[in-house]
């Protein structure tokens, strides 16, 4: 047996871009891509191919998502983009005063408090029921196999599965512990190439295709949900299992430069991609990595950001509109703010004179952007036991300021990470796209959408980029493969610039092309995950 590190990369390597005709399926493990190219091949369209991967991502890249997390689709079928919004709301118990009587002035990260109503296993329903082809059993079954009989670690996903692990050892509670039971071997994190089996997460997964995942909401799973929070002490509870259903929303877009641009509407943070797309239509860039495009861009995202993080929350709770915000006057305002030096940002007021993803493609034209996260990695380190169900903790994001547009409130959704990207041009789909890495998202959009519309550069290389990203006040980070003179300059500007050397902070994304006249699709998978591009 040869010795080997499968982390260690001394030479740069090259991806191509990948061309095919029948079905295409870009996902952020290997496994999980050819389990949903497998479901194309059997017969199912690009939606039950979607499904398939997605539920597989759950045993595979546990690390990024899993079934107690949330979800959100753009979905494009016979000429028109359905936009599914799958994420939870906070229980009924769960409120501020709750949880400042349990001790914590801020949402905690970890432990039963910050865990909302889980999405993920009713959007895999819900797109089967609307748009599917193949019975819903099928789409699991990949998954359900993984599972039981153990997969191969990848090697970005061992590494954040270490991540995870000492990260939890840190903060471990009683709460914690069956996260500690399910996902280690012999007390460790699993290695790169090491096999996993999961035969409780089969078992669940099993049920769910069994109910078309009825049981999760209203069956024996819900109930053994609920016992385990109240075993624990946490708020989650039966009803809010019971009452629970996806929406269909409106997708919201911009037309940037001949292309329209697409995100899930609030609560995701989809918009703060559109608002900076917005400011940087009104500026002419001379080509991709020069000092003026980064600057225009980073300044333009704090921005859109600053905006983003004060207004945008539940829809229902948002007090200020949508269209205020990409309002052409508003974004005009912001852009000229924009200057020769870095600024530290702040909201604006409009009224005034504000994870892991997935590609599918198939024959017919049907393409769907998916992205699913328990928000946090593993999410809240709480599993409920003998089920492989980690919990997601997206009701971190919640503020415990009354006056705060993002205020925690019981039934209320809270601000969302999770964006799925879709591109189309007068009328016909071009590209479903995404980014995963909580905050990083919108940053990648904007920078994919540009790599993509204003430098011309096709998929792979579009997602070969180096990235930067915007870390809060004036502080920029840059990846390691950008130019040290533009570092520099950057710096010369005023940006606080940091160069990071782990790149797995800076986003992963997938993207797959479709040309409209051939039907021909093109896609690219990212260089900084261990993905793949699985094709028919």
């Amino acid at each position: 047996m040869l010795s080997f590190s499968a982390h260690r990369h001394p030479y740069a390597s090259q991806r191509q871009s990948v061309f095919a005709r029948r079905g295409m399926v870009a996902a952020s493990q290997p496994l999980a891509a050819e389990a949903g190219i497998d479901i194309m091949r059997r017969g199912g369209n690009a939606i039950d191919a979607a499904i398939a991967t997605a539920a597989a991502l759950t045993v595979v890249e546990p690390t990024g998502c899993g079934i107690g997390g949330d979800a959100f689709a753009l979905v494009w079928v016979k000429g028109q983009l359905h936009g599914l919004d799958a994420s939870g709301h906070a229980p009924a118990a769960l409120n501020i005063d709750a949880v400042k009587a349990a001790g914590h002035t801020r949402m905690p990260t970890y432990g039963w408090t910050p865990v909302t109503v889980p999405g993920c296993p009713s959007a895999w329903a819900e797109l089967s029921r609307r748009f599917g082809r193949l019975p819903f059993a099928d789409l699991l079954a990949p998954a359900i196999s993984l599972a039981a009989d153990g997969f191969p670690l990848s090697p970005v996903v061992a590494h954040q599965w270490q991540v995870a692990f000492e990260e939890f050892s840190a903060h471990r509670e009683p709460a914690m512990q069956a996260w500690f039971d399910t996902f280690l071997i012999d007390g460790r994190a699993p290695r790169a190439g090491e096999l996993f089996r999961n035969p409780a997460q089969a078992r669940t997964l099993q049920a769910l295709a069994d109910s078309e995942c009825e049981s999760f909401y209203r069956g024996a799973i819900a109930e053994r949900i609920d016992q385990a929070s109240r075993d624990a002490g946490g708020y989650l509870r039966l009803a809010d299992l019971q009452g629970y259903k996806p929406r269909w929303v409106e997708p919201i877009s911009i037309n940037y430069r001949g292309y329209d641009v697409w995100e899930i509407p609030p609560s995701g943070q989809g918009l703060v991609a559109l608002m900076t797309l917005q400011i940087l239509q009104g500026f002419e860039f001379d080509h991709r990595d020069s000092l003026q495009t980064w600057h225009r861009q980073i300044e333009a995202l704090k921005l859109a950001y600053a905006d983003g993080l004060h207004h945008i929350t539940d829809a229902e709770h948002m007090r200020v509109a949508v269209a205020d915000l990409l309002n052409p006057g508003y974004t005009e305002r912001r852009r000229k703010l924009i200057g020769e030096r870095a600024l530290t940002p702040e909201a604006g007021d409009p009224h005034a004179s504000g994870t892991v993803y997935l590609a599918t493609a198939d024959a017919e034209g049907n393409m769907v952007s998916f992205i699913q996260s328990n928000y946090h990695g593993f999410g809240s380190g709480v599993v409920v036991p003998d089920s492989g169900i980690a919990l997601q903790n997206r009701g971190q994001e919640f503020s415990l300021e009354a006056n705060h547009a993002n205020t925690l409130v019981a039934g209320k959704k809270t601000f969302h990470t999770i964006i799925p990207g879709f591109l189309t041009k007068d009328g016909e789909a071009v590209a479903p796209f995404g980014v995963m890495g909580g905050y990083m998202q919108p940053q990648g959009h904007v920078q994919m959408v540009m790599n993509l519309v204003d430098f011309g550069l096709n998929p792979q290389a579009a997602l070969d980029a180096p990235r930067w990203q915007w870390l809060g006040d004036k502080k920029v980070g840059i990846e390691q493969a950008a130019s040290r003179d533009l570092a520099a300059a950057l710096a010369r500007l005023g940006h606080e610039v940091s160069v990071a050397c782990d790149s797995t902070d800076y986003g992963r994304g997938q993207i797959i092309v479709r040309d409209p006249h051939s039907g021909v699709l093109c896609g690219g998978t990212e260089p900084r995950a261990d993905s793949h591009i699985a094709v028919w």
